[in-house]
């Protein structure tokens, strides 16, 4: 159905605003009235990444006339392939202060905010309460969950986005006028259940497609131009290229929102591992003979490559294990080490895989997958398997930093 417009107009257009913005006033929907609610409105758009990307340069395209941009990252050389708002010489600046400048060379007369902070419980609030209006781009459930609850809170809309591999999601949320992201998600997944993008991949291009989409949303709240998708989320296969559409009701045993809590840091994108525990041996086939009681679950970089070395001269016998995908072992790998992915871990078949006479030391990226596989061989008794502290990330940190990341 379609919603009222979310903000009053502002002043009227300069003759050079209207001819910035001629193509949009001839729209019978938006037109003079409606690119002056544009002007008035106070848009936040968190996260200056993939999503964030086209929706500030839209966004700013279109006259809203105050951004917000929410983001405590720095540029990196991986995001340039799907963040356009970033360019090769951002690398290494804070997400906001490049998205700022490139938000102004799109359009002057736009007034950004930055803030350069992780949304936190105790900070969420007063941010998000200085706007009309919240675009969500993050890449974690700790902060959609933030998002979506301080915007329940503050009945302030929010417009949402999510991709992974070739595949998205967009939806409006709003309090008071339809569902909210708990209807749809009322609980996060496990910590392990859905791969980060920096692991399951993204298409640049899909980014752009659903960032469209998103800012779409936004000016149609803005201007009260269509049928939101307040009560709908837009599903897009992109591999197929195919786009269908599915309703979301308000679950009404679902209780309001009344205070922020923080999530645990392990809904998001990548995770350490566990902590270092007391395991005790096991007994029965798998155990490596002479293993005994061990506290150290993991080695850094830099312990993993004297070992190497050991091993190299004869001194140590072990085998490192890469539980990665094959198309990550292409893109970067550990001299030395043999595949066997994590899904042979989880169907227990990896137990067979493996020398029973060996140490095992596992990796993968960042150490969340190597930690679950971790978990499997000290479950069957292979209790002096380590893995690799920080992935093979840690890796080209500390021992080969000219080697490739992802």
């Amino acid at each position: 159905m379609p919603y009222p417009p979310l903000v009053a107009p502002a002043e009227d257009l300069t003759p050079d605003q209207a001819r910035r913005y001629v193509r949009q006033l001839t729209l019978p929907d938006v037109g003079p009235l409606g690119q002056r609610r544009l002007r008035a409105a106070r848009i936040l758009v968190v996260g200056a990444g993939g999503l964030g990307s086209p929706v500030l340069l839209y966004l700013a395209a279109a006259g809203v006339g105050t951004l917000g941009i929410v983001d405590d990252d720095a540029v990196d050389v991986t995001n340039l392939h799907r963040q356009v708002v970033h360019g090769d010489a951002d690398l290494g600046r804070p997400k906001v202060d490049s998205a700022r400048d490139r938000v102004l060379a799109s359009n002057p007369e736009v007034e950004v905010r930055s803030h350069r902070v992780r949304l936190t419980a105790a900070n969420a609030l007063d941010v998000i309460a200085g706007y009309d209006l919240v675009v969500d781009g993050t890449d974690n459930f700790a902060t959609r969950y933030l998002v979506g609850d301080a915007c329940a809170i503050l009945g302030t809309p929010v417009v949402w986005g999510s991709i992974l591999r070739m595949d998205a999601q967009v939806s409006v949320f709003w309090a008071g006028q339809g569902p909210t992201y708990r209807d749809l998600f009322p609980v996060p997944p496990p910590p392990d259940a859905v791969p980060s993008c920096a692991e399951g991949g993204v298409l640049g291009a899909v980014c752009g497609v659903v960032g469209s989409v998103m800012a779409t949303e936004a000016v149609k709240l803005v201007t009260g131009t269509g049928e939101p998708l307040v009560g709908r989320v837009l599903v897009l296969d992109a591999a197929e290229m195919t786009w269908r559409t599915v309703r979301v009701r308000r679950n009404p045993d679902l209780p309001p929102v009344t205070t922020l809590t923080e999530l645990d840091q392990a809904y998001c994108s990548v995770a350490s591992g566990p902590p270092a525990v007391t395991v005790t041996p096991a007994a029965g086939a798998g155990q490596r003979a002479g293993a005994t009681e061990v506290t150290a679950t993991e080695v850094t970089a830099t312990e993993l490559a004297r070992m190497l070395a050991a091993r190299e001269r004869g001194e140590d016998d072990f085998v490192l294990v890469d539980v990665r995908e094959p198309f990550e072992r292409d893109i970067v790998a550990i001299p030395g080490s043999v595949a066997l992915p994590l899904d042979r871990f989880r169907s227990g078949e990896a137990l067979t895989d493996l020398p029973a006479e060996r140490r095992v030391v596992l990796h993968c990226k960042s150490g969340r997958r190597s930690a679950e596989a971790l978990s499997v061989l000290h479950a069957a008794g292979r209790s002096d398997a380590v893995h690799l502290a920080g992935g093979i990330l840690a890796w080209v940190a500390d021992v080969e930093p000219g080697k490739p990341v992802y």
